[in-house]
């Protein structure tokens, strides 16, 4: 056998190499491309996720311009004769190009990236910092929100992920942020004087100061005890935190003659000193970066990012141990999540040679994407290309917890039985000119069970043996 055949063939019978390529990327055509170094080559795409997939994508200012036309059109329809449409309708209509432009620009950059690696931690950041088109105020920002504010980050200083997140027009909408005024405020105070006892804005929202605490940094108080345990926090701090936001929202005005104008007014802040855990923190917007820095440096902040971690990429309960190791290396180095990916690929408890996750709507389809050698061209028709009628609507998670990363969330007979028919739809256009024999050995290797081998090389025609591929349990699982 020639040495680089030889090399190939190494390659593809490691099982490394199947992990390498599933747990830790997102699936590939062969696993000779991942070489006899599975952990080199996965190190090797650490670093910024890159630009996204895409031509002319809308970026904040741009998207915060389409809501600013919606409004002034509606105004303008108001004055005229109705079209017939509903408000919802003309909604969707007025930004199904933004909307469709940022699902191809994710999908599509997943499915053709040399570095998997680096779009599923785009992914997972993603979703630990969700914003959702399921609140209409989000929509055409979501896309650039993961743009802006993660994809630069997913190797880069947590504190700065963190700060970037929640201060982007996207997160700050979502979470109502940009409607919280401190009731001692400029804006309240002059308010209050024009319209007496009562005014249009009378307090504080702690919908992105709880969040920013439960979710993105601490952990919900009391969990996580089989790990060493976070939370730490009291209402009392979600108050002060939110004390501390006031004043970051979306002036569209400022935005729109420049792009990067500050979020920051400072007409909305509320005055005087704000105490988070002990900590005291002066007014202006300098405190957010300030306390960003110190929920990262919190034990809490180290223990829960680790978990949720190990979590979307190794088990649904991850081994204490490897999240312990993780924690380690988040405390240690100031929240590296470049170091953090580092241990986590060095780590033996996540090369565990067992696929134990199944993969989530949007995981299944770029994998297929990518095994099938389609690349972007399997968003050329649909946006998603199925992957809102399995379950996961692109862009639009149901809260801001984000999609659930457990095998028995997507496991539902229905959920199963639409996996069934995506897959049945694409064997019938693609099984006739993709040879799932040799694929299925050459994709997933030492994963393919002898049982799974047999079974589709005993199909009755390529369409058959193809859905039998995409719906094994070995290309279910990763």
């Amino acid at each position: 056998m020639p040495a680089t055949a030889g090399a190939a063939h190494s390659a593809i019978m490691s099982p490394r190499a199947a992990i390498a390529a599933h747990r830790f990327g997102l699936g590939e055509a062969s696993l000779a491309t991942i070489g006899t170094d599975p952990l080199g080559w996965l190190e090797a795409q650490i670093g910024p996720a890159g630009p996204a997939f895409g031509d002319d994508l809308p970026d904040t200012a741009t998207a915060l311009r389409a809501h600013a036309d919606f409004v002034r059109q509606q105004r303008a329809r108001r004055q005229a004769m109705a079209d017939g449409r509903s408000d919802e309708q003309r909604f969707g209509e007025h930004f199904r190009r933004l909307v469709h432009a940022d699902v191809r620009a994710r999908l599509g950059s997943a499915a053709r990236s040399p570095r998997p690696l680096a779009e599923r931690l785009a992914i997972f950041w993603a979703n630990h910092f969700t914003v959702s088109m399921a609140k209409p105020s989000v929509r055409g920002l979501a896309g650039a929100f993961e743009r802006e504010a993660i994809r630069p980050h997913v190797a880069g200083d947590f504190a700065t992920m963190l700060g970037a997140a929640v201060r982007h027009p996207a997160m700050l909408r979502y979470l109502d942020n940009d409607r919280s005024a401190g009731p001692g405020s400029r804006l309240v105070q002059r308010l209050r004087r024009r319209g007496g006892d009562r005014a249009p804005i009378d307090g504080l929202n702690e919908n992105l100061a709880r969040e920013l605490l439960e979710l993105h940094t601490l952990g919900a108080a009391g969990g996580g005890a089989a790990y060493g345990g976070w939370g730490g926090y009291t209402q009392a701090d979600v108050t002060e935190v939110a004390r501390l936001l006031t004043g970051w929202r979306v002036p569209l005005a400022a935005i729109e003659r420049d792009p990067q104008a500050s979020p920051f007014d400072p007409a909305w802040h509320e005055p005087g000193p704000k105490t988070v855990l002990g900590r005291r923190y002066d007014e202006g917007p300098q405190a957010l970066d300030a306390l960003c820095r110190d929920l990262t440096r919190h034990p809490s902040t180290a223990r829960f990012i680790a978990f949720k971690l190990a979590r979307h990429v190794v088990a649904d309960e991850p081994p204490p141990a490897l999240v312990a190791e993780l924690a380690q290396t988040f405390a240690r180095t100031d929240g590296d999540l470049g170091a953090l990916t580092r241990t986590l690929l060095r780590s033996p408890l996540a090369w565990a040679p067992a696929p134990a996750k199944l993969k989530s709507p949007e995981e299944f389809v770029v994998s297929a994407a990518r095994v099938l050698g389609l690349a972007e061209q399997a968003f050329a028709r649909a946006p998603d290309a199925g992957i809102g009628a399995l379950g996961q609507p692109m862009l639009s998670a149901p809260s801001p917890a984000g999609w659930p990363d457990r095998a028995d969330e997507w496991l539902g007979p229905d959920a199963v039985w639409k996996r069934v028919e995506w897959s049945t739809r694409v064997a019938e256009r693609l099984g006739a000119r993709i040879d799932a024999r040799r694929l299925a050995d050459a994709s997933l290797g030492p994963w393919l069970e002898a049982s799974t081998r047999r079974e589709i090389e005993r199909a009755a025609d390529g369409t058959q043996a193809l859905a039998l591929l995409l719906l094994a349990p070995e290309f279910q699982r990763r």
